[in-house]
């Protein structure tokens, strides 16, 4: 990182409402397991893990419902640590992403990559993918059919990873994950026990780009999921 991106790094964690940074570890990642209670329970190796290249070996060139006919480019799998404690999940990929083939790296996916590092973490700790993997036409919300056809490649890549923490990005992504038509105004602020992780649902970045009086609100939610991280 260059002096010109740190300022600017520095400028919007700023904007963010952050007084200040540490250089120590911890604050960075999540207590070392030696601060950790002790766990009474003997140690048991977890069930073995579905590959990430399993699940996208499965999905295919996926012609399972329409938008395969309506100008996707190609399929958006998902990108990131395929260990990551901390998984992000947005609504569909954008133009950008139809393009290159990776979540959230339109402008919308630069100020994703900022929300990160202003809780000491890099874009490649971390795993993004999408409720539904190609583009809708116009951007327009995902169906409810596109949904069901997508969403259990989704829940394979949520028990792949096995993140602890899981942001949902926007209204859609969280109502969708929740099951519920709560607007995200009234989602946001909480946390909900979601396939052995707490997700945290918070603002998309492309509504922060609208609105950026929101910034303070999403850092709340990331303060917030860096404790949960930290614990």
């Amino acid at each position: 990182m260059d002096r010109d991106q740190l300022a600017e790094h520095l400028r919007f964690a700023a904007e963010l409402g952050v007084a200040g940074v540490s250089r120590d570890p911890a604050w960075r990642r999540r207590a070392p397991e030696a601060l950790e209670p002790a766990r009474s329970e003997p140690c048991t190796s977890p069930a073995p893990l579905e590959p990430l290249s399993t699940i996208l070996s499965a999905l295919g060139p996926c012609t399972r419902c329409k938008l395969h006919t309506l100008g996707r480019t190609q399929i958006v799998f998902g990108a990131g640590n395929p260990n990551a404690d901390l998984m992000f999940v947005g609504e569909a990929p954008g133009a950008d992403e139809d393009v290159q083939g990776i979540p959230f790296v339109g402008r919308a996916g630069q100020l994703l990559t900022k929300i990160i590092e202003a809780i000491g973490l890099a874009r490649d700790d971390v795993y993004i993918a999408n409720v539904i993997k190609c583009r809708p036409p116009g951007n327009r919300n995902p169906e409810p059919d596109e949904v069901q056809e997508c969403e259990p490649f989704l829940f394979r890549q949520i028990a792949s990873v096995r993140p602890k923490v899981i942001v949902a990005l926007g209204k859609f992504a969280a109502q969708t994950l929740l099951s519920t038509d709560d607007p995200i105004s009234r989602l946001r602020g909480r946390t909900f026990e979601y396939r052995g992780a707490t997700l945290v649902p918070t603002f998309h970045p492309a509504y922060l780009l609208r609105n950026p009086s929101s910034k303070r609100e999403v850092w709340e939610d990331m303060k917030l999921v860096r404790r949960l991280l930290q614990s």
